[in-house]
C-alpha cells in the first residue's frame, strides 16, 4: 500500500499465530512479552499446563522472541500496526 509505514507493512504480514501472541500479550499479560515468556516457560518446566500445548508453547516462544526482538530494535507496539490491518 502506498504511504503505509514499514512497521504496519511488518504487522500486515505476520501469521494468524503472530497477530494473536500481539493481542494475548496486550489482553492477558498487561501488555509484557517478559510476563508472557515467563507463563509459557513455567507451563514447559512442568507447572500445571494441558499436554498437548507443549509444542505449541515451544513454537509460540519463538515467535514471541521474534515479535518483541522487532518492537525493541523499532520501538513500537505491534498491536497500534494491527488495529490498522484489521
Amino acid at each position: 500500500m502506498p504511504g503505509e509505514s514499514p512497521h504496519a507493512k511488518f504487522a500486515r504480514a505476520l501469521t494468524t499465530e503472530e497477530k494473536m501472541l500481539v493481542t494475548l500479550r496486550d489482553e492477558l499479560y498487561v501488555g509484557s512479552w517478559e510476563k508472557m515468556l515467563q507463563d509459557l516457560r513455567d507451563r514447559l518446566k512442568g507447572r500445571p499446563y494441558i499436554f498437548k500445548l507443549v509444542s505449541r508453547i515451544e513454537e509460540d516462544l519463538v515467535r514471541i522472541e521474534k515479535l518483541q526482538a522487532y518492537e525493541l530494535r523499532h520501538k513500537v507496539n505491534l498491536a497500534d500496526f494491527l488495529q490498522e490491518t484489521a
